[in-house]
């Protein structure tokens, strides 16, 4: 079997992010063969602008993304909640790899959402609301691999995610059910070509 590609977008752009933590805690419990790469830069992508979405010309930190996105088997966003949603830059990042139109980097692709929040919402919100976007986007959501991590302040405040039995347990779970999802949907691709 080969190697599965899984790249993690993380929606809060702070270097000490409990949910940069998840996403860094999430990469640890991957299997031999899963690899997950968070993506660094989103931040740097202008916001999604259709006169800046010409050929040829796209800013090179969305194309970078869109490059990245294409070359994976599969997408796992981390999301913390702002004023009851996602991330903007979240939100920047999916409209990017939307596109172009019904052929972007994200059509058909697995992804799986994790949401954590300081309250005991555990950022749901947000998590619908990336789910929705996902989705008309084109993404495959596994909804099965979601996962919530509320009061995270509270939780992880003072101790990394990844010392946390049961939240690495949790995050196992998620990377390995997106994985699965991901190297099942490439063997059917597979077969499908091999007809």
């Amino acid at each position: 079997m080969s190697q599965t590609r899984i790249i993690a977008l993380v929606g809060s752009l702070r270097a000490a992010s409990i949910n940069r933590r998840l996403a860094e805690a999430a990469a640890q419990t991957a299997a031999g063969d899963v690899e997950i790469t968070i993506y660094e830069g989103l931040g740097d992508i202008p916001f999604y602008n259709e006169d800046l979405d010409v050929a040829g010309q796209v800013p090179a930190t969305a194309a970078a993304l869109r490059e990245a996105v294409g070359a994976a088997d599969a997408v796992l966003l981390v999301t913390p909640e702002y004023n009851g949603t996602l991330p903007a830059v979240l939100k920047n990042a999916i409209d990017w790899a939307s596109r172009p139109y019904g052929a972007g980097a994200l059509k058909a692709k697995p992804s799986a959402v994790i949401s954590a929040s300081i309250s005991s919402n555990a950022a749901k919100w947000s998590h619908d609301d990336a789910v929705k976007s996902l989705g008309v986007a084109g993404s495959k959501v596994v909804e099965e691999a979601s996962l919530n991590f509320g009061t995270i302040g509270q939780r992880f405040g003072e101790t990394h995610p990844a010392d946390d039995a049961e939240a690495l347990t949790q995050l196992a779970a998620t990377v390995r059910l997106l994985a699965e999802t991901a190297q099942a949907l490439a063997e059917t691709a597979q077969a499908t070509v091999n007809v």
